[in-house]
């Protein structure tokens, strides 16, 4: 099955992280990737990794708006998606790909590659994908599909980004 999170709300992360923690909690074999996030420790990854869920993270950690990404980047995001695959048909029961829909939109993969993924998806394995503007052509394969939606944040007010709250 296929499960997005996805809109412009807080969440989607947080959202697969704690469907992959309760997957673990009950034995099955989870893997969780992180796109356009760097390697730079976040509370998620810590915890996931202190549990024994892999979490592996393919960003060069710097911001891919209003220009195209850079041969470092495409290279990551291809590592990724190839241990995504590998994750999918080498056993796992729940993958999740967070921010995918970034990696796609920003050209850091190919729609048609991620949709092929879905398409010939193991029935034993859950696809879990987030990111905000999931393409519709990935949404349309999902079998459960929440969006956030935004009514009011503290960036809004000139809050930052809180340690253990926001990352």
């Amino acid at each position: 099955m296929i499960q997005v999170y996805t809109g412009d709300g807080k969440g989607k992360t947080t959202a697969a992280v704690g469907l992959a923690v309760r997957a673990h909690g009950h034995g099955l074999r989870v893997a969780v990737f992180q796109f356009l996030k760097t390697g730079q420790e976040n509370g998620e990854a810590r915890v996931l990794r202190q549990l024994g869920i892999p979490c592996r993270q393919y960003g060069s950690g710097r911001w891919l708006l209003n220009r195209p990404p850079d041969q470092e980047e495409l290279a990551l995001a291809a590592q990724g998606w190839t241990e995504v695959e590998k994750a999918v048909y080498g056993g796992y029961q729940v993958v999740v790909v967070d921010e995918i829909s970034h990696a796609v939109n920003l050209g850091l993969l190919p729609l048609a590659q991620v949709r092929s993924l879905a398409l010939k998806l193991p029935a034993e394995v859950e696809l879990v994908m987030t990111g905000r503007a999931m393409p519709p052509e990935l949404l349309t394969l999902a079998d459960l599909v929440t969006e956030m939606q935004a009514v009011r944040h503290p960036y809004a007010r000139g809050v930052s980004a809180r340690r253990g709250i926001e990352y």
